[in-house]
């Protein structure tokens, strides 16, 4: 058995970078096990800083879930900033976890949550940090195994140069499946005298990972293209690897989280998170979460509730954000909140509520929110025109804003916000332009209940295509298409006491790119590291021409990339991942958007024929379509054709 390695001595360097709390670790609820006695030791990171990184619930739940394990242990680790990286370097000094000090390099497993496009370079900065050859290919050791999770692994080919394997989907269950293999692979080597497994050792435990549901490894796949760059099949390398790889998702949600680690300084959700529901019905066409997040699962009144005591009597925390992807769809949402306020008053609970549909807040919920007037409501209207929410199939008219305006601003609210994006398939600046005149009605209404008081941030994003959605086959909007419309919302939104904020073309470009790529990507990604692309996802350190030299270098195109609309018969980069639901149905709820046709919610309706196979509620329902063989909805399904799959 290899030595324990010593924790490294950052003594000497945190007097010399801003905000040493983000390297000190020691949090309350964080947790330090006995190296020598823990078989498998995980480091878990997301790849952007502490104040980040300590704010992704996902990652805490995973955190927790490792280390409640007798046989495993789970450390941290974040992107440094600017100056904690010089000093690294200069030092000689490896990327360290949190909790022990231990280089990154030493641990079993590293893993990478992939929650956003634009951290991927600094994937490639931890990797090397933490002295691990960047490429999976380069790697003459088994461990540490570089795991990447995260939305971003279900099209993880633009980084697959660069992680040994995926987990796909919910982590919950797939990563403790994960570590057992990891253990009975230690024992099975030590019994064999293979103090440091190799490349042999290395391939044989990729093939056995392959053959658990919901682990994807990249290297075990054969790409092909056709001359004009499209894909011409992607295919396992061997017959007992799976040909199609689908997510994991567990049938119901754990308990809260009620031991947190409670960091040092503040971030940037610098308080408690309590997950109320997990995935979405709605089927907005845009929004790649819907898709991926099924099936719909709920807590009830009671576990929140107790989550909430437990939260404060173990952390303090005092205030509450009830998460979910669309929050007011709950049960009877302001009952709970209710409930929270009459039996937590006393304590000075704070309830905030991300993710609120505009045509589902009642004057019921605003009166529930009454005893927490702090921070603002937040809508997401998505698009200005009526026609484009239709196409979008988030089908809520100019009352139901106005109305939940109306009712934020009366009962006491001075600060509202709206998130829109432009760019949205099928949209024409007079859609655009129609943006500027809600926001008009909706301030007056504001002045009207509170004069000078009353604000409105609007957020104008710019529409990114994703994989897994109904618009996966869309092209981003040109630049020389959304001048236009970014001139007409400077322009409209000149109004007193509305601050209007907009993504930048050349980021949302890249996100597309990334977002749709293949794994020629990764000499584009590897490249652009190497010139000092590095937190791309921050405007001011976003440097578009290294990526544009990069592209240039290896013979690709951005535009191709993103501007691109996909026929339906295509092999796109994910095809051998399934999230579950048909193509059939995501290629049938593109085609309405040009028709203006809108799908019906199923948790109250009809069923949509999406096919996801892992729901027991869902399964009668799409059985007895089934059954219906002139079914409407089953006949608009088309029959995709033989490259719309791996072969």
């Amino acid at each position: 058995m290899l030595p324990s390695p010593s924790p490294v001595n950052i003594d000497r360097i945190l007097p010399r970078v801003q905000k040493p709390a983000r390297y000190t670790g020691g949090e309350l609820h964080s947790v330090s096990k006995d190296w020598d006695r823990v078989p498998v030791r995980m480091a878990l990171s997301y790849p952007d800083i502490y104040e980040i990184g300590m704010s992704n619930n996902g990652l805490a739940i995973l955190y927790d879930i490792v280390n409640r394990h007798s046989h495993f242990l789970c450390e941290r680790v974040y992107m440094p900033w600017l100056d904690m990286e010089e000093q690294l370097r200069a030092n000689g000094v490896p990327l360290f976890s949190l909790e022990t000090r231990r280089p990154i390099r030493d641990f079993d497993i590293f893993g990478i949550s992939l929650g956003w496009e634009m951290t991927y370079t600094n994937v490639l900065s931890l990797l090397d940090l933490a002295g691990i050859p960047l490429r999976s290919r380069e790697r003459e050791h088994l461990f540490p195994i570089v795991m990447g999770g995260g939305s971003g692994a279900l099209n993880g080919e633009p980084m697959a140069d660069f992680f040994d394997v995926y987990l796909l989907g919910e982590g919950e269950e797939v990563l403790t499946d994960f570590c057992l293999l990891v253990q009975s692979f230690k024992a099975a080597c030590e019994r064999r005298g293979i103090e440091r497994p190799g490349r042999t050792e290395r391939a044989e435990f990729l093939m056995a990972a392959a053959r658990i549901p919901g682990v994807y490894v990249p290297e075990l796949y054969q790409v092909a293209y056709h001359p004009d760059g499209r894909i011409d099949r992607i295919a396992p390398i061997a017959p007992e690897i799976p040909r199609v790889v689908g997510k994991r998702q567990v049938e119901q949600m754990l308990p809260t989280l009620t031991t947190p680690i409670v960091p040092f300084m503040q971030t940037v959700h610098d308080r408690a998170s309590i997950e109320i529901q997990r995935g979405c019905t709605r089927g907005c066409r845009f929004c790649q979460a819907g898709i991926i997040y099924r099936p719909l699962r709920e807590r009830t009144h009671e576990e929140v509730i107790e989550a909430v005591e437990d939260l404060m009597n173990n952390c303090g925390y005092t205030e509450f954000s009830l998460v979910s992807l669309s929050t007011s769809d709950y049960h009877d949402l302001p009952a709970l909140v209710r409930k929270l306020h009459d039996r937590y008053r006393h304590r000075g609970i704070t309830i905030s509520l991300p993710s609120l549909r505009v045509e589902t807040v009642s004057v019921d919920l605003v009166q529930a929110m009454e005893p927490t007037k702090k921070g603002g409501f937040t809508f997401a209207p998505e698009a200005g025109s009526q026609r484009l929410r239709q196409a979008i199939n988030k089908p809520l008219t100019e009352d139901d804003l106005l109305n939940a305006v109306e009712a934020a601003f009366s009962h006491g609210w001075s600060h509202i916000k709206l998130y829109y994006m432009i760019g949205l398939p099928s949209e024409t600046l007079e859609d655009v332009m129609m943006i500027p005149q809600m926001v008009q009605k909706a301030m007056k209404v504001g002045r009207r209940h509170g004069g000078n008081r009353a604000k409105i941030t609007v957020s104008c994003n710019i529409f990114v295509p994703k994989p897994h959605s109904q618009y996966q086959w869309a092209p981003q909007e040109r630049r020389e298409a959304l001048a236009p419309k970014i001139k007409a919302l400077q322009e409209g939104l000149r109004i007193k006491g509305v601050h209007l904020g907009w993504s930048d073309e050349s980021e949302a470009q890249l996100e597309a790119v990334l977002a749709l790529g293949d794994r020629r990507l990764g000499e584009v990604i590897y490249r652009a590291w190497s010139k000092g692309a590095k937190f791309d996802a921050w405007s001011d350190y976003f440097k578009w021409e290294l990526w544009q030299e990069a592209f240039q270098e290896c013979g690709l195109d951005p535009d191709w990339y993103a501007y691109r609309e996909r026929p339906l018969n295509e092999t796109l980069p994910w095809s051998h991942i399934s999230d579950g639901v048909m193509p059939g149905f995501l290629w049938r709820e593109y085609r309405y958007t040009w028709l203006e046709k809108t799908t019906e919610d199923c948790r109250d309706g009809d069923c949509s024929a999406c096919g996801f196979q892992d729901d027991p509620n869902c399964q009668p329902k799409f059985q007895q379509m089934l059954a219906q063989r002139e079914h409407p909805k089953l006949k608009e399904l088309p029959v995709l054709q033989p490259a719309a799959a791996p072969r």
